[in-house]
């Protein structure tokens, strides 16, 4: 069954030799092999999930907490773009995969104040309260997280060893990762719904 939330951009990483996959706003990956899983953060954050005793694992990438044009248990109108639903996509994921809920645990990150016009809406900061508070009522614990202040992200997850390289971008030689962010939550407004953090 085709699943429209699922990454598929996949690419193969000199730097660490091994096969990755691209995960951008509104997707999430899964996995049991030695693959690396890639996203780009600004305002937007991905949750690392991973079962610690098998390394099932994956992340996911939203932009906004949840739908508030909806019941936020509308399940017809759930989109991966919504951390309520990406979190529920990733954790059912995970479990059809073989890991165990009592053995998930979570790295955080992301929330950066990235776009300075945008301000008013506290999107970072809205994810990241949200992210906590949906992962304390789920009762998985955070290991590791690095989120909000004003700079954007390169997150490399390896759910086989739960290891996580992260970047953060200090000095964006072009608006790609702001004007994606723009556009997204553009799209978002007018389309209608179809441990320890290494740095390097």
């Amino acid at each position: 069954m085709f699943d429209p939330h699922l990454a598929t951009s996949s690419y193969y990483d000199r730097r660490f030799n091994v096969q990755a996959i691209k995960v951008l706003p509104g997707e999430y990956y899964a996995t049991q092999d030695d693959t690396m899983i890639v996203t780009v953060l600004g305002s937007c954050v991905s949750v690392c999930l991973r079962d610690r005793y098998s390394g099932i694992g994956g992340l996911n990438h939203f932009m906004l907490p949840h739908d508030s044009s909806q019941e936020e248990n509308s399940v017809i109108a759930a989109s991966g773009r919504y951390g309520l639903y990406a979190m529920e996509l990733l954790i059912n994921q995970l479990l059809k995969m073989g890991a165990i809920r009592n053995r998930l645990e979570a790295k955080v990150f992301g929330g950066g104040q990235v776009l300075k016009n945008m301000t008013f809406m506290n999107v970072g900061q809205r994810n990241v309260s949200f992210v906590f508070d949906h992962l304390k009522k789920e009762s998985i614990p955070v290991v590791s997280q690095d989120v909000l202040d004003i700079y954007p992200r390169k997150v490399c997850f390896f759910p086989k060893t739960g290891k996580v390289m992260l970047k953060k971008i200090h000095l964006l030689h072009n608006n790609t990762i702001i004007d994606r962010e723009k556009a997204y939550l553009h799209a978002i407004d007018t389309q209608p719904i179809s441990g320890e953090v290494d740095l390097f």
